[in-house]
């Protein structure tokens, strides 16, 4: 075959621009857009200034004696926070009656919710709606005006329930001055509020469940039971799995403004939990060090306690893919 000189050099001539337009292709997937990162900036640097930066304060703080006062200077303590904290008997009910608090929202944000969100798809049209509405108002109402509210309908002279009942021969007395009786009115009132976010986000999470898999199952002959059981409560798995997670943790924050308005964690403890007894100690004891120490305790048991969760709940949902 003839070759003229021309084509030789064409040919180098293509085979050495092939690097360079493969060499400028790679410069330019090498740089990375900045205008993500600048519209995310505003939002990590709120984090940072009210949510990191005081934890980092709370944290150095823990190793130090100060009562709150600017002209008083802080005195090194090493570690002594950490063991006044861990010793407090006041802890140790601190700590059971989050248990509590947790068990018995667990019925009222999870199992509640999901049967009242199964026995709702039976209601359509405008009474639906209204149905929606009434069940979660609640959960919109202010904790101050609700405690403002509850106070009232459970006062022992003159009040709505404790008059109610005694019409039926119960006679409750000050529910909210009666060590046994207190723990559950709070929880009783902030169940009442956190029932109408749990039917909506079960609501949500039934919505999403495609009616096909339900129709499928009945033509084979699965009664209404077995769909549940199988199909319905399987899918309605990362909604349970999230609601789970948002008790745990949130528990104790929910119960926070009843229990600052209503008991002040009394009688004698008995309606305390970890969030008002680290509230006690900081500003009714004025014992900063101790304080930050608790906080410091109580974020890496609560971050573990996530972190477990989360990994758990990978595991247990089941996705429809």
């Amino acid at each position: 075959m003839f070759v003229t000189d021309a084509g030789p050099a064409r040919v180098v001539g293509a085979a050495e621009a092939r690097p360079a337009a493969a060499g400028g292709t790679r410069r330019r997937r090498r740089r990375v857009p900045l205008a993500p990162y600048l519209y995310v900036l505003p939002a990590i640097a709120l984090l940072v200034v009210w949510i990191y930066r005081p934890l980092f304060q709370t944290f150095q703080l823990s190793f130090y004696s100060w009562n709150l006062l600017p002209t008083q200077p802080l005195t090194p303590v090493g570690l002594k926070n950490y063991a006044s904290v861990v010793t407090s008997p006041q802890l140790r009910d601190a700590l059971v009656n989050t248990g509590v608090y947790i068990a018995a929202f667990l019925v009222f944000s999870v199992v509640l919710p999901i049967v009242v969100a199964l026995l709702s798809r039976r209601v359509g049209g405008r009474a639906k709606t209204v149905y929606q509405a009434i069940i979660f108002v609640p959960f919109l109402v202010t904790p101050v005006a609700a405690a403002a509210v509850w106070r009232w309908l459970l006062s022992d002279s003159g009040g709505a329930i404790p008059t109610a009942l005694k019409g039926f021969g119960i006679d409750i007395g000050d529910v909210l001055r009666s060590p046994s009786g207190a723990i559950w009115a709070i929880i009783a009132i902030v169940g009442w509020q956190m029932l109408g976010f749990g039917v909506l986000v079960v609501s949500a999470g039934i919505a999403g469940i495609n009616p096909d898999y339900a129709h499928a199952a009945s033509i084979d002959g699965a009664d209404g039971w077995t769909i549940l059981r199988r199909i319905t409560l399987p899918l309605l798995s990362p909604t349970i799995v999230f609601l789970v997670l948002m008790t745990i943790l949130l528990s104790a924050q929910w119960t926070y403004p009843m229990i600052d308005i209503l008991t002040q964690g009394g009688p004698s403890d008995s309606t305390t939990n970890l969030y008002y007894l680290l509230y006690q100690i900081g500003f009714q004891n004025f014992d900063a060090g101790t304080a930050g120490a608790a906080g410091t305790l109580f974020f890496l048991a609560f971050g573990l306690i996530s972190l477990g969760l989360v990994t758990l709940s990978d595991r247990l949902s089941f996705f429809d893919n």
